[in-house]
């Protein structure tokens, strides 16, 4: 077997773990090994020490770095180290072999992840534990400004929220570079467990906005998580008709994600005004729900009470924002229930508006609109 056979060969057998053949075809082939402390392979640009790390190949690391004194620092095209592949995959062992060699605990790959934010994203605590044991620093931060703990809050582990804050009591303090707390992102993502630790735990401020002026609140209602925005509620003294920085409620972000349940729940449990209107524009939900062609969730603002002839800053009502969007079912659904159509403040009708055939039909259809 030729050199380029065996190069190609190589990074199959050590991530099988097939020790005993990558020694034999190293050796059989002249300043192979010499060449291979260096080598990067395919579009990856992994080295076999990335091949080994990744596939939990202690025996195959091991031999690469004592025998062949392979640089435990190489990086592939991501900028990954060994150690950052051990840490996301979880193979303990391979983590632990690599830190009591000295390998660089805090590393950074692309984005400026460390081994240990890759360990958060798995879920790992054991790697986790390791990697803080070892010097690893919590309060690193990437280039979207999440620390560990960030990335932790999203995976939803509460053992793992637990064990961090022990660890780093201070580490729940932290914003992204868009004002986003560890709060927002649990409760964004429907960790319900983790925001429970997080309210108990932690100082947050009830209503904290990130810079688009969204709550923590805001994110479990648009996300569709009752449950939390329960405990927002209860727990944080959440308010339920605050504003983000476009004047629209969490009735109006549940309209534009078509969280039909949450807005029942908002209404009827929480007695917020169906009609409310975004500072910006005027907007109500109904206008939000037609806009995004969301036919099930204006059925459900109807019959809530929404007011379907309600009209906006330029006189818009939810039958402009349809058949601008050019969605056919809500126009439909809107003549039906009994929408007629009128000009915005330009003059313009809503059926000028409309360039779908289908949506010309569904005005024909209705007695007393053409």
């Amino acid at each position: 077997m030729g050199e380029e056979e065996t190069q190609k060969l190589l990074p199959r057998l050590v991530q099988e773990g097939r020790l005993a053949l990558l020694k034999e075809a190293i050796s059989n082939v002249e300043d192979l090994s010499r060449d291979v402390t260096r080598k990067h392979f395919g579009r990856s640009g992994d080295t076999l020490l990335h091949y080994a790390a990744r596939h939990g190949q202690l025996s195959a690391l091991r031999y690469l770095v004592e025998n062949l004194q392979m640089d435990m620092e190489l990086f592939n095209n991501d900028y990954k180290r060994p150690l950052h592949e051990a840490a996301s995959m979880g193979h303990r062992d391979c983590v632990l072999y690599l830190l009591n060699r000295g390998a660089t605990r805090d590393c950074l790959k692309k984005a400026d992840w460390t081994p240990l934010m890759m360990a958060c994203a798995r879920r790992n605590l054991e790697v986790i534990q390791d990697l803080i044991k070892h010097g690893a620093d919590p309060l690193l931060k990437n280039k979207d400004g999440w620390n560990c703990f960030h990335i932790a809050c999203r995976e939803g582990d509460p053992g793992i929220i637990q064990y961090l804050l022990e660890v780093s009591p201070g580490i729940w303090d932290t914003e992204s570079k868009i004002k986003r707390t560890p709060l927002h992102t649990a409760a964004m993502h429907g960790c319900l467990e983790v925001v429970k630790v997080l309210l108990e735990r932690c100082r947050y401020e009830p209503d904290s906005v990130d810079k688009c002026g969204i709550t923590p609140l805001m994110d479990a209602v648009q996300s569709g998580h009752l449950a939390i925005a329960r405990l927002l509620l209860e727990k944080h003294k959440a308010c339920p008709s605050a504003r983000d920085v476009l004047g629209a409620q969490p009735l109006h972000q549940a309209a534009v994600t078509a969280q039909d349940d949450a807005l029942g729940f908002l209404v009827l449990e929480l007695g917020v005004d169906v009609n409310a209107r975004a500072t910006s524009g005027q907007l109500t939900a109904l206008h939000y729900a037609a806009k995004e062609g969301h036919a099930s969730t204006i059925k459900t603002l109807l019959s809530l009470g929404a007011d379907l002839t309600a009209k906006d800053g330029k006189n818009r009502t939810a039958l402009h924002m349809a058949c601008a969007g050019q969605h056919v079912t809500c126009v439909q659904m809107l003549l039906q229930a009994g929408l007629q159509d009128s000009p915005d403040s330009t003059g313009t009708y809503a059926q000028q508006l409309a360039k779908k055939p289908s949506l010309c039909e569904a005005f024909k259809e209705v007695e007393g609109i053409v």
